[in-house]
Order: structure tokens, then sequence, then C-alpha cells
């Protein structure tokens, strides 16, 4: 999971791509990076850390230009270090060229070893740049037909956005698995992956890119293509956006992610049968939950952890013992609120387990009495393959452990998940989405490096 901006407009823009990074600085706190072109050259600075440690005031000063993109980054495919930084840029057929992908391919490996054949040589391992020298080996041109080829040839989750020297394109791989926004302010057109990042800027959401669409912006006007003239649509938005990644104000695919999650909590807490105190979320995701399993169940919401605002999400972290301290010093249990109480603690979901017992070894020390898990999504069973840190299953608690093993695990009094069922009711059935975290229901199968394309 990443975050990915684009902006095309007829004045400096580099601090409002600054501004739009910031805001999405959730969807990856590792490194970020912005590209702008000044007319005749793409200037660019990108590098390890959060938006507001990389870019300084005389900084963005030198990043002028009308047209740029930019990108937060949170690894999945490839290492946390400065070489998979994006925007990745270059120049194809004397054409300069910049690129920020959000997303996972599930051939990328194959497709490396093809070009490495072909004498490409690679200075990264992101499946980023194998995107990126595939648009360049066919791109003759024409930004529309080499993508629609690169298309053919890229399979899994990608939303890009692209920056030539005269054109700003948008590209939502044909299942839609990550977000991307369309928006517009005066004359400006801005992509982003969320919501927060087109209206921080004041400006207007239009509709979301649509799976298999390639949206070109060139000349102040908008146009609109798909991959394939046999275009089918397979949407297959990507379900863990709605449950965790997406801010609360966003809305992906005409589903808003604070209902979602506020019906989540009201369909969990139905024929609940638990002589509890209070309702306490996990801070920050597990709120609008708390609020659907409170308004229920009739129990009140209180503030029994206390989140320090300094830290960032503690699952994206790129190692274990990096998330298990992030753990303590973000959350802290408030005695006050918890001692003697019977509690119901809500959360978005549970993956490796580890956060959970932490947590819960906490409020126990705190002097909470009994800790009720409430998880407002089903257990995530099966690695995800389409951009989320899940990529071996002996991870998984619940690949691995019943319900009680994990009951036993994390410490708690008593678990309970939200079921598939009850998740897509929640959804109000507007889009199909991917849950293959849950059911194991690939949409695109994993392809190995002996497998042929």
């Amino acid at each position: 999971m990443c975050g990915i901006i684009g902006i095309y407009s007829d004045k400096n823009i580099s601090k409002e791509l600054y501004y739009s990074l910031y805001s999405m600085q959730h969807r990856g706190q590792e490194s970020c990076g912005i590209a702008v072109l000044d007319g005749e050259n793409i200037n660019y600075k990108r590098d390890m850390g959060l938006v507001g440690e990389v870019f300084k005031e005389d900084e963005l000063s030198k990043l002028k230009g009308n047209m740029g993109i930019g990108h937060v980054r949170y690894s999945t495919a490839g290492g946390s270090h400065m070489a998979n930084c994006q925007p990745l840029v270059g120049s194809c057929r004397k054409r300069k060229l910049a690129l920020a992908h959000n997303g996972n391919l599930v051939n990328a490996n194959y497709l490396r070893e093809m070009l490495e054949e072909e004498g490409y040589m690679f200075q990264a391992n992101s499946d980023t740049e194998v995107i990126l020298y595939i648009l360049a080996r066919y791109y003759k041109g024409d930004i529309v037909e080499s993508l629609k080829i690169t298309m053919d040839y890229i399979k899994g989750a990608y939303s890009l956005v692209i920056m030539g020297e005269d054109e700003l394109v948008a590209v939502r791989d044909p299942h839609g698995f990550r977000p991307l926004k369309l928006g517009k302010k005066n004359n400006e057109y801005i992509f982003a992956s969320e919501d927060c990042a087109i209206d921080i800027l004041g400006g207007e959401i239009i509709r979301d890119v649509e799976p298999g669409e390639i949206v070109v912006i060139k000349d102040g006007k908008m146009k609109s293509y798909f991959y394939s003239e046999n275009y089918k649509p397979l949407k297959k938005s990507c379900i863990f956006e709605h449950i965790y990644f997406a801010r609360n104000d966003a809305t992906i695919d005409n589903v808003n992610v604070y209902n979602f999650r506020v019906k989540c909590g009201e369909i969990l807490a139905k024929d609940e049968n638990i002589n509890a105190d209070i309702v306490v979320p996990v801070p920050d995701s597990g709120w609008a939950g708390a609020i659907g399993y409170s308004n229920a169940s009739g129990l009140k919401v209180s503030e029994g952890l206390v989140k320090n605002r300094y830290v960032g999400r503690t699952f994206i972290k790129p190692t274990q013992e990096e998330r298990e301290i992030a753990v303590k010093i973000k959350l802290n249990p408030l005695s006050t609120v918890v001692k003697g109480k019977s509690v119901v603690l809500v959360d978005d979901s549970v993956v490796r387990g580890t956060t959970s017992r932490q947590i819960i070894q906490s409020l126990r020390e705190a002097g909470a009495k009994e800790i009720h898990l409430r998880v407002t999504s089903p257990p995530v069973q099966y690695s995800c393959y389409y951009g989320i840190d899940t990529p071996n299953r002996s991870k998984l608690i619940a690949s691995n452990n019943s319900l009680e093993q994990m009951r036993e695990f994390i410490g708690c009094d008593t678990i309970k998940f939200l079921d598939i069922e009850g998740m897509l009711d929640a959804t109000e059935h507007k889009c199909t989405f991917c849950k293959a975290c849950f059911d194991g229901d690939y949409p695109v199968k994993k392809i190995d490096k002996e497998e042929l394309l």
C-alpha cells in the first residue's frame, strides 16, 4: 500500500503536491518523493522518511512546475531503502518520464528475468521499475498505446500516475484493486489515492478512475480510454482499504469508509450475550467500529487507550521488532477508565496477533477486570499479493490457529470476529470486492518465476 498524487495545472504546484502527500502520510511512512516538470526538465527529490522531514521550504522552492506527481511508500515488493523510493524518473526515446505506483504485481519476478535477459539493468528491486521498463520497451511516441501493451503484460494490483513532457496520465488495473480518485479545482486536474488529498486543496471529487481505465490530461483537456476494446468490468476493490488502510473520510468505489466501519461495529454487536461495562476502541481505525458497536449494544464508548499522535501506524512498520516497539510508544492504557471494568475492546483487524496481545496485556496491567476482543473484520487467513505486507501465511495467526488458540495467545477473555457475510452487508453491496485475505479466492493468481506469462 502506498499513496500517489498527480496534478496538472496552469500554476506552480509543488506545495500542493506537498500538502496532498502530507494528508496521505497514513498510506506510507518509509519514504516519499515529488517530481515536477518545469517546462523542459523533470526535477525531483525523493528520500527515506516522512513528508515533513524530507521536504523543507527551500527544497520545495526549487521544485517549480505546473505538472507533477508524488508518492508516499510502504514497501511490499522490494525492500525499505533509498533505491526503491518513488517517483521513478527516466527518459525513453528522448522523452522524459516519471512514474509513481501503488500496488503489487504478481508476475514481477518473471518480467524482471525476461527484461534482464534482454539486457535491461535494474537499479532497485521494486516492481515499479519493472512497469517503467515494460512501458519504455513498447513506447513509440503514443503513451496510450504503449500503456495498453504494458497492461497486457503486467498482472496484479496497480494504480499509476505517469508524467510525460506534455501530459499527465492516470491508470488503474482491470480489477481496480487499489483506489484512484479524479478531482478538479478550477483549471487543475488532480489524481489521488484518497479523497483527502483532493479535499485539502479545495478540489471537487469528480469520480473514481474506473478499473482498466487510462485517463490522459493534455493541453488542459481530459480524455479517457480503456486498455482493451473488449474490456469488461472486473471490479474487485480491496476490502482491506475500507477496513484499515484508508482514512475515515475516504469514499472508494461508492462505499464511504466511515459508514462502512460503523456498520461493521453494529453488525458485530448483534446477538451479543456478554455483561460488559464499556466499549474501548483501539485508536485510530477502531474508533468508527466502536461507535457502531456502542450504538447497537447501548454500552458507552470510553477512551481507554491514549494514543501518542506523533507515532505512525504500527502495522506498516517494515519489521516485527519495530512494530512491537511502536505499539508500546503509541498506545498507553488509561487506568482510571478501565480499572475494575469489563471491557469490550474493538479493533478493525487482527493480522499477526502480536499487537493485540501487547494491548491486552497493558490493559490487564492497568486493572481491566475482563477484556472481550471484538474485531470488525473476518480472520485474516491468507496472504495478500496485491499490496498488503502479509506474504507468508505462517505469520498470520488465523491461518494456523483455532479461535480458542487465538484467544489464548492474545490473552483476552473472549474473542469474536465479524464474518464475511456481515462485512459485505456493511458495504450495502455497492461494489464487488477482493476478499482473498479472508477466503483465499484470488482474482489474479500469483505467478512464480518458472511460470509463463
